[in-house]
């Protein structure tokens, strides 16, 4: 289905697999908002659910989206780059299939976009899976808006880095994510986070300050490869950036995050850490004495280990709110865990 806009100034690209009963309620939201220099770009991993059949009945009442559904499956960072490669606006919005925009998102960030930048930063509130709670107003603590220039990439780094894991907030130039390497990224997850900060650094960025979207958070696709995703993806990719300094990169992650107790902890109270992990992830990087540590977690009671982490950021990191949710949300807490949150933080649990 292809849309008529001849010239739209804005793409927004969504790259889905099997969320037929999340991405109806995005693009009614997004369409909600819609005028003549917008176009919805929607490309479909080959899903194997009813996303096929919600796509082309939006299709069939709203020329302004484009969907192609893929012969088969090749990852998320493949899909949202063929996304942008379809699409034919100025600006390219990269969307989940399940993020929400605020009321006159579409409007903000077409205005947002009239000084040309290379790369608009879209702040956001967090809430939970469900949308009942929320858990951060806004996830950038900023009250004005921001410009980043010529000079500044180590300090914008250091400061979005971390955030940029959220997909949504990216509004790129199309001219400038095309012309950028984007397939040695394929695989990692975070195909944005590589176009971004690879080298040369970009010079004109934009950091929004106003919540635009919601983030659905703990409902992504790669939950449960949270392990593999945090502990190796995400720093591999963090720490290749040759541009910037050891620093900046230790601001937004450590190096080898695997090798801290604290972290192993975090993991095993959750649930995304344990014996078959231990096994796959840690076993061969690890040598003789040092594995010690790193296998007792992996043996060590989850529901136990879940109450002990509870009570350290209920009383050191009490302002935490997305990790308290997902400790909370993990199948290993009990009522004692949820006991312990409330009488620490004197709030109830999210």
């Amino acid at each position: 289905m292809t849309s008529q806009l001849s010239d739209p100034r804005l793409s927004i690209c969504i790259a889905t697999y099997n969320r037929g009963r999340f991405i109806s309620n995005s693009l009614d939201v997004i369409l909600g908002q819609m005028m003549p220099s917008v176009e919805i770009v929607v490309v479909d991993g080959a899903s194997t659910d009813n996303t096929s059949d919600v796509m082309e009945a939006y299709c069939a009442k709203h020329k302004g989206i484009k969907y192609y559904r893929e012969e088969t499956n090749s990852g998320v960072d493949c899909d949202f780059d063929k996304a942008v490669t379809y699409a034919k606006g100025e600006y390219c919005w990269l969307l989940t299939d399940d993020d929400l925009l605020l009321p006159g998102a579409i409007a903000k960030v077409l205005l947002s976009v009239e000084g040309q930048p290379e790369l608009v930063i879209v702040n956001a509130e967090v809430r939970n899976s469900d949308l009942s709670k929320t858990l951060e107003d806004r996830r950038l603590n900023t009250s004005t808006d921001i410009q980043y220039g010529k000079g500044d990439a180590e300090a914008f780094f250091s400061y979005a880095a971390n955030y940029l894991s959220f997909i949504g907030c990216v509004v790129i130039r199309r001219e400038c994510w095309l012309s950028r390497n984007r397939e040695m990224y394929f695989g990692s997850l975070f195909i944005h986070v590589g176009v971004i900060f690879q080298d040369p650094p970009m010079e004109r960025v934009l950091v929004l300050s106003e919540p635009l979207i919601t983030i659905r958070y703990g409902n992504a696709m790669w939950t449960p490869r949270s392990f593999e995703i945090w502990m190796f993806k995400w720093p591999e990719l963090i720490w290749s950036f040759p541009g910037f300094s050891d620093m900046a990169k230790q601001s937004v992650c450590l190096c080898e995050p695997w090798k801290g107790i604290k972290a192993l902890m975090y993991h095993r109270a959750v649930g995304s850490y344990s014996v078959d992990v231990y096994r796959k992830h840690l076993s061969t990087r690890l040598r003789n004495i040092s594995r010690i540590p790193s296998y007792f977690i992996a043996l060590f009671p989850a529901m136990l280990a879940n109450i002990m982490v509870v009570i350290y950021f209920a009383v050191f990191k009490k302002e935490e709110k997305m990790v308290m949710y997902d400790l909370l949300g993990s199948q290993y807490a009990t009522g004692l865990s949820r006991w312990f949150f409330r009488t620490l933080t004197k709030r109830e649990v999210v």
